[in-house]
């Protein structure tokens, strides 16, 4: 759910290098009863370096207890599925940017619109006086 009930996160986006280098990213993957499974936060990514520790930076144990996989309408994705008896891993990987999608436009949109909404609804109600906002007592 949304703004105004919380507040909307959205993942940064990586350009793609002009020098065809990549990007390395760690991400860190709560497990809920021994098991993570979602997308990771970049697009385009090397499956060849996935890497997944019990620890940040390569520390830990190295898991090799995980599958990737790719969703159809979006093979630039990938799905990640893990297990292990920890409360959290890392996961390293390298991908040379992100593809920019209509449905992180239409977030955006609907983000937007959900804040102007929301402006709207308290100028109505006259909880804006002068561009501040007054206590309600």
């Amino acid at each position: 759910m949304g703004y105004p009930e919380q507040i909307d996160i959205f993942q940064e986006k990586l350009n793609k290098k002009v020098n065809g280098s990549s990007y390395v990213i760690e991400e860190r993957l709560p497990l809920v009863n021994g098991v993570y499974s979602g997308l990771l936060a970049h697009d385009n990514i090397n499956n060849q370096t996935i890497a997944v520790y019990t620890g940040s930076q390569y520390s830990g144990i190295e898991l090799r207890n995980f599958t990737v996989s790719f969703p159809d309408e979006a093979p630039w994705r990938r799905l990640i599925k893990v297990f292990a008896d920890v409360p959290e891993v890392y996961v390293t990987y390298e991908t040379p940017g992100d593809t920019v999608e209509a449905e992180d436009i239409n977030g955006l949109q609907v983000s937007l619109t959900a804040v102007q909404t929301e402006i709207e609804r308290y100028k109505n109600k006259g909880q804006i006086d002068g561009g501040s906002f007054r206590r309600e007592v």
